[in-house]
């Protein structure tokens, strides 16, 4: 073949047939060959070749299809001879060598490689060099250059491991130099690298040593490598074994093809030493003798050596007896194989399908390649041999699945397999097969009748010591006539203790700890450690004390004010409204599960896990956020008991707690509770709570009980950073009330100046190479665990480990402290560890020091290491240089006296009995904080965190929320980078403070000002919480400029503003005391304060971080999130890269079931959507990155929503120069007066105005000086007589809206109305949706006949609970935020209210309105503006006046006794006031009346029908105070909300091509034809600002596009016949808007200048705001004012009817150079009308003085022309 192997296929056709497929799938021209068993066996299933795109599993597929082909009888041997290498340790005479001469022109200087490159270590030991992963650096000797080492990176496959074993042979390595890569052949290598030999190149001559990077970065020469374990003798020893398979191995020549770029993700263990089949020798070749063992028992009476865990697979477990405590039995791979055997249901439901699932056969056989690729300790991983499952099935499938894909559903077509499948007796050579590559580590036993036989011969093996090297036995079984059964020995002890210890429960895991401890087991351990000699643990007593240089802590530097004051960054406001949106949408739902108009106040209460810390936590974030005060829960602030009340213990006494809320929720219906569950992913443990210390099932019981459950006024908000165990298939939280933090990507958005550094941070600084990881793991502690481990087996690894770190920790103070030599038995992390600890303290005059986080979840372990290590500290004499402290959840932090003196003298507190309640008030204390706890329980770790040990969490329990939430101990706000180099020391200024952090430990940032103006003295009134405390910081003196700003406060919730980078201390306004520092010297806590921890992990947990799967995320993700959750299906997809935290929910909901024992286990229901709790949300976030607060300030926004729900914003402007009438009279007046009105314009068209009085004596239309920018509005409470919105929705107007669920869904019949109208000049057709609950208000022609009329009562009716004015409200684009809703303003009084919509938005309305009668505009009216409507309202209501009349008369009334009024409200109209006008006193109160009261007095007044027009005062907040209006009733402009006689203004029509102001120029018309107008000023109309609809519907696009125009108002108009753009806009309206912003140059003379206005005849239209208009009637025996000796600055005529005659017009004086403006409907009209009125004889005209609206020919554009007078 060209490469031979230690053993041969000598026996059988099926070895030769299987042996020529290898060597030809390797030699295959279409694909780069391969080694065969290193592809199949030591490389990671992910890594697929890119060249030929041929993947593990269709490899895999090959084979089996050429071994399902061959001849089922005979035999043939086949035998080949093997060429061996000579050993490098051979004795025979070197052969002498000869190089191939280099290049021409390359280098050929020692120490150099061919393209000139310096390789030499004393060089380039401090370069950053490119290693690509799966290379090690060594160390190559040259002969030439004996004091130097040359560096190479080879590739670790091909270098043998501590043991000298398990090298490939051949080589692969790269130049570090040139970076040249691919060297296949060390000779080849070696002349590039000049090494200039005399003898043949062997690797293991000349690579003599491993480099590593020291911890200051440099390259330092490491162990020599050993190569002992490569030669002849372990492949004789190989060779020797026979009958069996022999180590078939990678090829030892290696063909030119090969490539082995493609490295594992975790290193294989290949061990070429032995037989993997070689167990039938070990069981000394037993023959198989058939048994009966129906009833046959196998008894373990002698001890194993060591515990073995038994994998239970296929078939029935033989029972045991005898020793059984050594065997344990796992289910995993059984439960395994039983889900990979389950098809996706999408498959299934299409019945007989060659979809088909793995066959046990082959799960059999992949078993064997996954722990083949293991290494020797190398635990396995149910995951990731799912994962091989999937993969497999789907490269199997690959076809059917794409067809199905494809097919969109439907079920693919049965196709001829490729390939045959695996048979049961295939299955033990392919296995054997496998297992050959890796020694003896796995070996595979098939000759056993059963399974009980196999394990027999497995057990007794083990007790004769012949298993030593061995780590799994595969047990295959082919009983005949019945199914395959195999079974998985773990015999490696490392393997088995860890299988074996993951089959308990994290609370049974401590249980056992606590047991070994009391009953002293761990007797034996303590001797160990004593029986190492003098040296290491007795010692210590003896060691002189080492004296502290430090002086007393009253010699601190002064300190500095701090100020509390709640401030949160933008990204937490973005949260916390996130939040507040989502509620609402609950709100806004059609399900109508909360009601968010019905509260007035919010309460809460927060849940947090039975942890002291974690309690004092948050009660002391919830007191200094001022969330309590903004609630009014706590008026004065001052204390924080109220802070403790709103924040509950998860222990037995929260019960009562819950039940309190619920008796609360039920007696205060109007308050809104908010449950908020923080760390939410702790427990889930199903109900009931049984009681006692354990809180298994406490929140089930207490969460979702039926009083949360059903209460209408409770909302449950779920805080977690974990959130994936909440997130199954069962779960009660709905995707869309889910909450997640904004990821990196969008951080930048809300301009935060603060990084987070969290778990993929530490992941990317293993990556970067640019410095120390700060992730990292010790292996030397890792192997003398290991080491212990299996000294001691009966001991749990927890304790081993425990007792190996503190003697670790114990050598490494020692070692500090003088005794060097014993720097080797202590690991380098754990010396670097403590050297800083004991270093930052020492290098700080203010005595400022790191802290050290040492995690021991067993509380026995973490009390025993607290204690031990305190022995050590006094015995060393170090008790004043750091502290110890032991953190458990159940009790509170004790401190020493002399550091709790330094803490208090820090923050200033005067409190004696004062002592530190949270870990972050320890802030710059220099300590060992000992973390006890099975889980942390949201702890937050203070600034000066330097170290994170986490090296004794458990091994055992892989869960993605475990590892994770460890890993989130160390999270991290970092300042943000300014040049996106590593994170710089904080550099924040005083005018930029931080927050100290809450539960999450956020270093919070102003985002202005948040509404709290907090005194020092305020809080300074309680000492209690140290937030008026004082804080010493480091001198300013060590402190780099770039690191002066404020700092986080250690011990309080407060900011510091000063300078707490700096030593030197500003003094405060109560201590001038001076600082004493050292010049020169830094201080190491302010240096790195802004720099993230170092985290050391066990090296289980970190290559399970840092091994990437396929989809590029950590390996940790794909594990289970929780031990209460499984898996729905092997056939499951990897989370992918690209995921964000919504699809990661959607993942986890469709993948994960709860098990048994999780709470939403009992959620089950078979409708999906009724099984979410209705009033449920959840935040998720990152550890440490700010969740807290952000769901703290989401209560104060909704306090506020809920208070502004209740509030509207409305205008408050002045009715302007009131006409007075006499004060006496108490009836409207009767006789008409001068109408004078002054009126100004907003920008947004809506209009306000005012009367002139009569003293002035012109009665001209004025415009204010101001321009108003911003109309002015006041914020109000709603009151009981509001109009609402169609969110609104309490359970008394329910019936009233028609959509509600209770009642029956209102049904509404379409009935049409015609009449006709001159002005239109055709017959007019109305439609009117009336809903049949509002039948009774209209006349039929029989009942469900025709429409004839609407009902019209008499005058002299009167009902105390009727209206009888019609009331019509014109709307356009406010279906959802038009008031429209008068059930409480009309205080249940019968009435009748219409609607005037268009035709276009009928069905919009008719949704959100189901109730309200619809009266439809004519479709050609949709682009008309409110005057169309206006109209036709008024002209439908005179012709409906008339048909009322013939009707009754009929029934023999008379017709002027027919009630005429209507009225007209607009639909913004919100609240009415009520004034008590008495002229006698000085005030006005004044208080908010329902509507009914005031059209019930209005239309009970007297002669009220003499009356054409009559309205109300609008509202403001100045009232109607001193030097105000007193008078009852006034003229003036009516605007809003209007009570119109349609008989009497019967001749005066609203102009129907109007867009703005008509309401304006109606009433001008209205005056001027006689007609009485008149105001009640005792009542007053609030006019809601609505920002949407009204006429801002209309919007000017261009005719090309849908666009929106940008075009400024003077290219509204174009000259006739242009190239002009034109614009998609109604001709009326951009004449309207052209004139209000150009008039200032159209009618220059009568800008701001009221002797000399516009006249306006007959029309008023908008001029702008600086514009005097005077508007005069043409019509004969009008009402105008006398114009003697005015003179005009312009005239305005618009569409002049035939009134306007020459004669009319040569009335008028005009200034010479005065504006004329003629408007006509087109260009003919335009000339007609200047002839007609012989205007050319006064006012010159041009050409260019001509213009059109900017419309097209077909939309019918307005002309006019200007001139100017002669």
């Amino acid at each position: 073949m060209g490469n031979s192997y230690a053993g041969q296929l000598r026996t059988t056709r099926f070895e030769e047939v299987l042996h020529n497929s290898i060597e030809a799938s390797l030699r295959s021209s279409s694909v780069i060959p391969r080694p065969v068993f290193s592809q199949l066996y030591l490389e990671a299933e992910q890594h697929a070749s890119s060249q030929d795109g041929e993947t593990f599993f269709q490899l895999f597929a090959f084979w089996v299809q050429q071994i399902s082909i061959l001849p089922s009888a005979g035999r043939q041997d086949n035998e080949e001879e093997e060429e061996e290498e000579e050993s490098s340790e051979s004795n025979s005479p070197p052969i002498p060598y000869q190089m191939k001469p280099p290049p021409e022109g390359c280098c050929t200087t020692d120490g150099f490689c061919q393209s000139g490159k310096d390789l030499r270590l004393a060089s380039i030991a401090n370069d950053p060099l490119e290693v690509p992963p799966g290379f090690l650096l060594v160390g190559a000797k040259c002969p030439s250059l004996p004091d130097h080492i040359l560096v190479c990176a080879v590739d670790r496959r091909f270098l043998p491991d501590e043991s000298g074993r398990n090298a490939l042979l051949g080589f692969s390595g790269n130049c570090v130099g040139c970076g040249e890569k691919g060297f296949r052949y060390f000779t080849e290598f070696s002349n590039h690298i000049n090494l200039k030999l005399t003898t043949q190149p062997k690797k293991q001559k000349h690579l003599k040593y491993r480099l590593f990077r020291s911890p200051q970065g440099t390259l330092v020469k490491g162990p020599l490598i050993c190569w002992k374990g490569i030669g002849k003798r372990e492949r004789g020893r190989a060779a020797a074994a026979e009958g069996t398979i022999a180590n078939t191995g990678p090829p030892k020549k290696r063909h030119k093809g090969w490539s082995p770029e493609l490295r594992p993700a975790t290193e294989p263990a290949v061990k070429t030493t032995s037989s993997a089949s070689a167990l039938n020798n070990k069981l000394g070749n037993r023959p198989y003798e058939p048994r009966d063992v129906r009833h046959y028992t196998y008894g373990c009476e002698r001890r194993l050596n060591g515990v073995c865990a038994r994998l239970k697979c296929h078939g029935s477990l033989p029972p045991l007896c005898g020793n059984v405590c050594e065997v344990t039995v796992s289910p995993l791979l059984e439960a395994c194989y039983r889900s990979a055997q389950t098809l996706p249901r999408v498959y299934e439901q299409y019945g007989a399908s060659p979809i088909q699932p793995l066959s046990a056969e082959m799960q059999i056989l992949l078993t064997v390649y996954y722990l083949v690729q293991l290494a020797p300790d190398q635990v396995p991983l149910i995951e990731d041999l799912e994962q091989i499952f999937m993969r497999s099935w789907r490269e199997s499938h690959l076809t059917e699945i794409r067809q199905y894909q494809q097919g969109h559903g439907q079920p693919p077509p049965t196709l001829p397999s490729p390939a045959q499948p695996l048979t049961a007796s295939q299955l033990p050579w392919l296995a054997k097969l496998a297992a050959s590559s890796c020694g003896e580590g796995v070996l595979v036993l098939d000759t056993a009748g059963s399974l009980t036989e196999g394990l027999e011969d497995t057990f007794l093996c083990l007790q004769e010591g012949k298993l030593a090297q061995t780590n799994y036995v595969v047990i295959i079984c082919l009983p005949r006539g019945h199914d395959i059964e195999s079974c998985v020995v773990v015999t490696g002890k490392q393997q088995a203790r860890a299988l074996a210890e993951s089959m308990h429960t994290p609370a049974d895991s401590l249980k056992e700890i606590a047991r070994q401890l009391a009953t002293g087991k761990v007797a034996e351990l303590d001797t160990f450690f004593s029986s190492l000699g003098p040296g290491k643990e007795t010692a210590i007593h003896r060691y002189p004390a080492f004296s502290s240089p430090q002086g007393s802590p009253s010699k601190a530097p002064a300190q500095v004010r701090v100020a509390p004051l709640f401030q949160i960054r933008p990204i937490q406001l973005a949260v916390a409204r996130k939040l507040l949106s989502h509620l609402c949408a609950i709100a806004d739902s059609s399900t109508q599960n909360l009601d968010l108009g019905s509260f007035d106040k919010v309460d809460f209460l927060i849940l947090v896990p039975p942890s002291e810390v974690t309690f004092q936590q948050i009660a002391l974030h919830l007191w200094s956020s001022g969330v309590l005060q903004e609630l009014g829960l706590d008026a004065k602030g001052t204390s924080h008991i109220e802070a403790e009340q709103r924040v509950v213990r998860l222990n037995r006494e929260a019960q009562g707690r819950i039940n309190t809320l619920i008796h609360n929720s039920r007696i205060n219906p109007s308050t809104l509770f908010i449950l908020v569950h923080d760390h939410a992913h702790w427990d889930l443990s199903r109900g009931p709570y049984a009681g006692g210390d354990s809180c298994s099932g406490l929140v089930d019981s207490l969460l979702n009980c039926q009083g949360i459950w059903e209460a209408p006024n409770i909302v449950t908000l779920h805080v977690t950073s974990f959130p994936f165990a909440l997130q199954t298939q069962s779960t009660r939280i709905s995707p869309y009330n889910e909450v997640h933090w904004p990821s990196r990507q969008d951080v930048d958005l809300y301009q935060e100046k603060t990084k987070y550094f969290g778990m993929s941070e530490f992941l990317e600084s293993t990556r970067s190479g640019s410095g120390l990881p700060l992730l990292r793991y010790d292996s030397l502690f890792e192997s003398m665990a290991s080491a212990l481990g299996e000294r001691f087996p009966k001991l749990h690894s927890s304790v081993i480990r425990t007792y190996v770190l503190i003697q670790h920790y114990t050598l490494a103070l020692m070692v500090l402290s003088g005794r060097s030599r014993l720097q080797k038995h202590t690991s380098a992390e754990t010396l670097e560890l403590v050297r800083d600890l004991l270093d930052s303290s020492r290098g700080c005059s203010g005595h400022h020091g790191h802290m050290v986080l040492l995690r021991v979840p067993s509380l026995s372990l973490a009390s025993l290491a607290h204690q031990r290590l305190r022995r050590v500290r006094d015995s060393l004499g170090l008790q004043d240089r750091f502290e110890i402290v032991l953190g458990s959840p159940g009790s509170g932090l004790s401190v020493s006296r002399h550091f709790l003196e330094q803490l208090k003298t820090w923050l200033n507190i005067q409190d004696s009995n004062w002592t530190p309640r949270t870990y972050l008030e320890l802030e710059a204390l220099p300590c060992i904080l000992i973390f006890s706890g099975m889980d942390p329980l949201g702890e937050s770790l203070p600034r000066s965190l330097k170290y994170c040990d986490l090296r004794l969490i458990s091994p055992s329990h892989l869960l993605r929320t475990t590892l994770e939430q460890e890993l989130g101990l160390a999270a991290y706000l970092v300042r943000a980078e300014a040049q996106g180099g590593r994170p710089p020391v904080s550099d924040l200024s005083e005018s930029d403070p931080e927050k100290l952090s809450s539960t999450d430990n956020e270093e919070e940032e102003l985002v202005g000002n948040s509404g709290y103006t907090t005194l020092d003295e305020h809080y300074r009134l309680n000492h209690s919480f140290p937030s008026a405390g004082l804080l010493t910081l480091p001198d300013s003196s060590i402190v780099d400029h770039e690191q002066q700003g404020v700092r986080q406060t250690p011990g309080s919730s407060v900011i510091v503003s000063g300078d707490p980078a700096q030593c030197k201390r500003r003094p405060s306004s109560s201590t001038q005391a001076s600082s004493h520092s050292s010049p020169g010297r830094r201080c190491p806590w302010a240096h790195s304060r802004n720099r993230p921890p170092v985290v050391l992990l066990p090296r289980v947990a970190y290559e399970a971080l840092t091994s990437v799967d396929s989809s590029g995320l950590p390996k940790s993700t794909s594990f289970l999130p929780h031990p209460y959750v499984e898996w729905a299906s092997s056939f499951r997809p990897l989370l992918s890269k690209m995921m964000t935290c919504t699809e990661q929910s959607l993942y986890y909901r469709q993948w994960t079931i709860p098990g048994p024992q999780h709470m939403d286990s009992s959620n089950r229901a078979e409708g999906r959507a009724e099984n979410f709790h209705p009033r449920r949300l959840l935040l998720s976030g990152p550890p440490q990155v700010g969740k807290t607060g952000a769901y703290l300030r989401f209560l104060g926004i909704l306090s506020r929503m809920l208070i502004r729900l209740m509030e509207v914003d409305v205008y408050d402007e002045d009715d302007i120069n009131l006409s007075k009438l006499a004060p006496d009279c108490s009836d409207p007046p009767l006789e008409n007066t001068l109408l004078i009105i002054n009126v100004h314009i907003s920008p947004d068209s809506d209009l306000t105005c005012g009367v002139i009085p009569p003293t002035i004596p012109t009665g001209i239309v004025r415009r204010q000086d101001e321009v108003y920018l911003r109309r002015r509005t006041s914020r109000i409470k709603l009151s009981k007589y509001a109009a609402y919105n169609t969110y609104h929705h309490c359970e008394q107007c329910h019936q009233y809206m028609g959509f509600s669920p209770r009642y029956q869904v209102s049904t509404s019949t379409l009935h049409t109305f015609t009449f006709s109208h001159l002005l239109l000049g055709e017959e007019i057709q109305l439609y009117f949706i009336i809903p049949k609950s509002k039948e009774h208000h209209f006349a039929f022609s029989h009942p469900g006949g025709q429409l004839e009329s609407m009902r019209l009562p008499l005058t002299s009716d009167w009902n105390p609970n009727s209206i009888k004015s019609p009331i019509f409200t014109p709307t356009t684009g406010r279906h959802e935020h038009g008031l429209f809703n008068l059930y409480h303003a009309m205080d249940g009084a019968t009435h009748l209210h219409i609607l005037v919509i268009k035709e276009y938005e009928l069905s919009v309305y008719k949704k959100y309105w189901p109730n309200h009668i619809m009266l439809v505009l004519p479709s050609i009216f949709n682009g008309a503006g409110i005057g169309a409507a206006h109209f036709l309202i008024k002209e439908l209501s005179y012709h409906n006046l008339e048909l009322e009349r013939s009707r009754q008369v009929e029934q023999g009334s008379r017709p002027q006794d027919v009630w005429p009024f209507i009225v007209l409200a607009d639909d913004s109209c919100v609240m009415w006031n009520s004034v008590e006008v008495d002229p006698r006193r000085c005030g006005f109160p004044s208080k908010n009346v329902s509507l009914k009261q005031v059209l019930q007095h209005m239309e009970s007044s007297p002669d009220i029908t003499r009356y054409g027009l009559c309205g109300l005062r609008k509202w403001s907040s100045r009232g109607v105070g001193p030097g105000r209006p007193r008078e009852p009733f006034s003229r003036g402009h009516l605007h809003d909300f209007l009570l119109l006689n349609v008989d009497l203004t019967q001749d005066v029509q609203f102009n129907q091509n109007r867009f703005l102001c008509d309401g304006v120029d109606f009433n001008l018309r209205v005056h001027s034809a006689g007609i009485l107008i008149f105001r009640f000023n005792n009542f007053s109309v609030m006019k809601k600002q609505i920002a949407i609809g009204g006429h801002r519907t209309f919007l000017i696009k261009t005719k090309v596009s849908d666009i929106p125009t940008s075009l400024p108002p003077s290219q509204y108009v174009c000259a006739p016949d242009s190239k002009h753009t034109f614009l998609a806009a109604p001709a009326q309206l951009l004449l309207e808007k052209y004139l209000q912003h150009t008039s200032q140059h159209l009618f220059p003379l009568s800008v701001r200048n009221y002797s000399h206005p516009v006249l306006s005849v007959d029309c008023y239209l908008n001029l702008g705001p600086e514009v005097t208009v005077c508007f005069i009637s043409s019509r004969p025996h009008s009402v105008n004012i006398s114009t003697t000796g005015l003179l005009f600055g312009g005239l305005l005529l618009y569409f002049c009817d035939s009134f306007v005659t020459p004669s009319f017009l040569k009335k008028f004086q005009f200034l010479k150079g005065a504006t004329l403006c003629v408007i006509c409907p087109d260009r003919s009209s335009l000339r007609q009308t200047v002839a007609r009125l012989e205007l050319e004889d006064e006012w010159r005209f041009r050409l260019r003085d001509e213009f059109q609206t900017a419309n097209a020919k077909e939309d019918r554009p307005i002309f006019f022309l200007t001139g100017k007078h002669v």
